[in-house]
């Protein structure tokens, strides 16, 4: 990490330039001039200028096709389950769970990329808290933003660099920085990681509120959000029940939009959406932006992603989401057969890393596991009519119940965020490839394979004198 912290600290103040404090500063024209530390400091404006210039980090091409923003994290996550298939293209050595070695783009980027955040962030905290020119109470709702961006990252870096949480909490993870440093710093746990993220995010839900400059922005019901999805993993399910319901605003049938489903998943305005990347022609992503550039096989882009019958199959035909065509005219058999128009490819097409759906149900898995059934069978069934019209409420109960709740979220997050495969290596199950799929067995995972995560990063074991060379000995 050392080598990395200097061109950290270079590109927070170099890439970062002033611009009005509306939903126009998501579209962070091309600075003409750097700003210093002290004019970032000096005011809320300057240190919104800053978090613009943050945001705009999420969502920008890193390195590669496969190693953009935030979504090549997400999309290489999809492609490890059972329900998508990928043709030999980018993000092909994630489909064949096959891209996991020290010196591999995929495992060098998923730890770059999220420290590079991290940096910039831990700048934005240390900055705001050291400010004598900004309010308190602007202090506080700014370092919240800051600390749940922290947070998110290293809950990326948890889930992608060791088994997860409830296998063994004492395993080591990577290190942690809460300050800009030119010394590299040792393995953490995963239980001194996940305190941290908890601490981060509970902060930036007592100190925010549902005012922000753009839904790319955190606010409240982002924090609620991304703690929601942590709680899932640490298995705190009264805390998931309550971060997911004020997430989303308790209201299921106030903020599901059937209608919108199948409007290409590019326009940051859905109602549906909480957390989201805006792209614009001047600032586009171009034929990096998955799952966009992807899915779409009906505009010029890769066109490589295609989905299992034995997934298609999970869905009624007057389902909203059931958008698959055999558009290629093909077998059954061939893993070309389906196709989706879930996703619009274009250069503008804008990214959701969080939407209502998500979140109600997450509050319904919470009700179950709390024992609340009928709660949860309720929850459930909000989603499912509203998605299908024609939808029969299940008789399920027990473990059947659960199961219908898992099914759910991955008919209604397919290709998004790696659902099936963030479900399953949380509930330490394995992922069996079934279908069309075109590579199955030695793609397939078992419970707690370590597959499930990536080694640490060579160049990382190399650089950081304080992470020891045999780190990956039995990763």
């Amino acid at each position: 990490m050392k080598k990395y912290i200097s061109k950290l600290i270079l590109a927070v103040f170099t890439t970062t330039a002033f611009v009005s404090c509306t939903e126009d500063v998501l579209t962070d024209p091309a600075p003409t001039e750097s700003v210093t530390e002290e004019v970032v400091f000096n005011s809320r404006e300057g240190v919104e200028a800053l978090m613009s210039g943050i945001l705009r980090n999420f969502r920008g091409q890193f390195t590669s096709t496969d190693a953009a923003g935030v979504n090549s994290i997400y999309f290489a996550r999809v492609m490890k389950g059972n329900d998508v298939i990928q043709a030999n293209n980018w993000f092909g050595f994630d489909y064949t769970n096959d891209n996991r070695e020290p010196t591999y783009r995929r495992t060098v980027f998923n730890w770059e990329f999220p420290y590079y955040i991290i940096n910039q962030a831990n700048t934005l905290i240390n900055g705001v808290e050291a400010s004598e020119a900004i309010p308190a109470e602007d202090k506080a709702q700014l370092s919240a933003q800051g600390k749940a961006i922290r947070a998110f990252m290293y809950f990326q870096l948890a889930m992608e660099y060791q088994h997860t949480y409830t296998y063994d909490a004492t395993l080591p993870a990577p290190p942690i920085y809460l300050e800009l440093s030119l010394e590299g710093k040792p393995m953490s746990t995963l239980q001194e990681v996940y305190d941290l993220i908890i601490d981060d995010l509970t902060y930036a839900v007592a100190n925010l509120d549902d005012y922000r400059l753009g839904k790319s922005y955190v606010n409240q019901n982002v924090a609620n959000a991304i703690l929601a999805r942590v709680y899932q993993v640490t298995e705190n399910w009264s805390g998931a029940k309550e971060a997911a319901m004020l997430a989303y605003g308790g209201s299921p049938s106030s903020v599901l939009d059937a209608a919108s489903y199948g409007n290409g998943f590019s326009d940051i305005t859905n109602e549906e959406w909480i957390w989201a990347a805006p792209q614009s022609t001047d600032q586009s992503n171009y034929y990096w932006g998955a799952p966009h550039s992807m899915a779409d096989h009906y505009t010029l882009s890769y066109a490589a992603t295609h989905f299992n019958n034995d997934f298609v199959n999970l869905f009624s035909a007057t389902d909203v989401r059931n958008l698959f065509q055999n558009a290629y005219g093909v077998a059954a058999e061939d893993f070309r057969h389906y196709v989706t128009s879930k996703f619009e490819f274009n250069f503008d097409s804008d990214f959701a890393y969080i939407r209502t759906p998500e979140m109600i149900l997450i509050e319904a898995e919470a009700n179950y596991h709390l024992g609340d059934e009928a709660t949860a069978h309720d929850l459930l069934f909000a989603i499912q009519s509203n998605r299908d019209a024609n939808a029969v409420k299940s008789n399920n109960t027990g473990n059947a119940l659960f199961e219908e709740i898992l099914v759910e979220r991955r008919k209604e997050l397919y290709a998004e965020t790696g659902v099936e495969w963030f479900d399953a290596k949380r509930l330490q199950r394995g992922i069996t490839r079934t279908g069309n799929h075109r590579v199955k067995e030695s793609a397939s995972l078992s419970a707690n394979d370590v597959r499930f995560f990536l080694k640490i990063p060579q160049e990382e074991i190399d650089a950081n004198i304080n992470i020891d060379d045999n780190i990956n000995v039995g990763r």
